[in-house]
């Protein structure tokens, strides 16, 4: 027999008592199991065991069909409310002006408010390599900007023609 997913329903429930509460919710009390599935059958709706770790366990007569559905639904939205955090990239040059900085600095702060983390990436090129504190400045200044909600998770590195940083929200 396969392991059963969810609540033991109906002739599942193989205790001889439990701890019984109707439909309505109120709570009847220690009923023998066939009674409290006999109840169940007269009001058209399932015997659900919403709580087995107890002695005798809980059962409540409810609709099990429209029980799952909620469930499932439940599930949905909190799926829904998760954030995954990504990696989102903020590429700039060393002879970015003031104003572009600033409009990727706004960028950055959407991300890392959204949860994301940022990698800041400076790309050299050409004679560009010989001035590779230009790229150190722009990450420093960024950095400043945002140290009020993010943090350095890895500091500034070159690796090839781009130096790269590494920022997450506080």
């Amino acid at each position: 027999m396969p392991a059963q997913k969810g609540p033991r329903v109906n002739e599942r429930i193989t205790i001889r008592q439990v701890t019984l509460i109707d439909g309505e919710g109120t709570r009847i009390g220690v009923v023998d199991t066939s009674q409290a599935l006999m109840m169940a059958r007269e009001a058209g709706l399932d015997l659900v065991e919403v709580a087995p770790n107890v002695r005798p366990p809980v059962a409540r007569i409810m609709d099990y069909g429209k029980y799952k559905y909620e469930q499932s639904k439940k599930a949905h939205e909190s799926r829904q409310k998760q954030h995954r955090s990504k990696l989102k990239t903020v590429r700039l040059r060393p002879k970015t002006d003031p104003h572009m900085l600033q409009i990727r600095v706004n960028k950055a702060r959407q991300f890392l408010e959204r949860g994301d983390k940022v990698q800041l990436m400076i790309l050299f090129r050409g004679r560009e390599m010989a001035h590779q504190e230009m790229g150190m400045n722009h990450c420093k200044e960024v950095a400043r900007r945002l140290e009020d909600i993010a943090r350095i998770e890895q500091r500034p590195r070159m690796e090839g023609r781009r130096m790269t940083m590494l920022m997450s929200r506080k």
